[in-house]
């Protein structure tokens, strides 16, 4: 079973950038897809962007396209979320997560505790 960390979260101001980063034990991290989810109170969790194993394609939610970019390191077995022009509705506990499939039909497996970020207008 693979464990995933996260870390980068904290507060920062609107328009400004963070970037989350998520480590992946296990043997096979290149196999798998990855995503990134967030929960905001009161809110359904929202995935907010995906990338391939193999061939990387990528998804991205409509709410953060052309703001986060997905990207990620199989050396490190570390996937990265960057976020720019960050909004306060940006705010919310931001998750990875392993897949199998692809980020069009994701089968999700393991989780991360997550990490806060938050945005202050």
């Amino acid at each position: 079973q693979a464990q995933l960390v996260e870390s980068g979260g904290g507060l920062v101001q609107a328009g400004g950038s963070l970037r989350l980063s998520c480590a992946a034990s296990g043997r096979t991290f290149s196999n798998y897809v990855m995503g990134w989810f967030r929960r905001a109170p009161g809110k359904d969790r929202e995935l907010v962007a995906c990338i391939g194993g193999s061939d990387t394609s990528t998804y991205y939610a409509d709410s953060v396209r052309g703001r986060f970019t997905i990207s990620r390191d199989n050396a490190k077995k570390t996937v990265y979320l960057q976020m720019n022009s960050l909004k306060p509705e940006d705010t919310a506990v931001y998750s990875c997560s392993q897949a199998k499939y692809t980020c069009t039909t994701p089968e999700f497996l393991y989780w991360g505790q997550g990490t806060q970020v938050t945005v202050s207008s």
